[in-house]
């Protein structure tokens, strides 16, 4: 079962390199990640998906908890969340098939952000398995090429809304 945790993380040199290294030494594979600057520039927050058990996720969260500069550790699991991923991929395009890949683009909500005589660029987020959608059904184009983020994550209630300086600075006196 895949399980996507988030870690909220001081914004420092290290800190990913010290995180992965924890999970690679005790055999955990990130299927994905994604880390970037939270509404604090002092603070990273790091989301990535664990595969696993719940005898797992707990080992995994219970490590890094223990990493100094972890400042907190959400689970996602059997709460109310909202999650994305971002992909572009380029599809070749000949004129005769760029009307049938801009309705699907429509369709998915995507985007076309980029266009040359031989292919288009195109932009789309969502779910996880909308994106697998949409490649499946570019895969007749030809993909010339695909990039994507991590996934990105965030609870919709506002039980775990904590001004992160302010939870920082209460557990550790000397922080922030």
């Amino acid at each position: 079962m895949k399980h996507v945790l988030s870690a909220v993380v001081v914004n420092q040199p290290g800190v990913l390199a010290q995180i992965s290294g924890m999970l690679a030494s005790r055999a955990f594979n990130i299927e994905s990640l994604a880390v970037g600057e939270t509404e604090n520039s002092e603070f990273s927050r790091i989301t990535f998906v664990v595969s696993g058990d719940d005898r797992t996720l707990d080992q995994v969260r219970k490590q890094l908890e223990k990493i100094v500069s972890v400042v907190r550790v959400i689970d996602f699991s059997n709460r109310e969340f909202v999650e994305r991923d971002l992909m572009l991929l380029k599809v070749s395009a000949t004129a005769e098939k760029r009307s049938e890949i801009k309705e699907l683009v429509d369709i998915f909500r995507a985007l076309i952000v980029d266009v040359s005589p031989a292919h288009v660029m195109i932009e789309i987020s969502g779910r996880e398995q909308k994106l697998e959608a949409f490649v499946d059904l570019m895969r007749p184009f030809g993909i010339l090429e695909l990039v994507r983020t991590g996934r990105i994550a965030l609870l919709r209630s506002n039980e775990e809304t904590v001004d992160i300086a302010e939870r920082a600075a209460h557990e550790d006196p000397t922080a922030a």
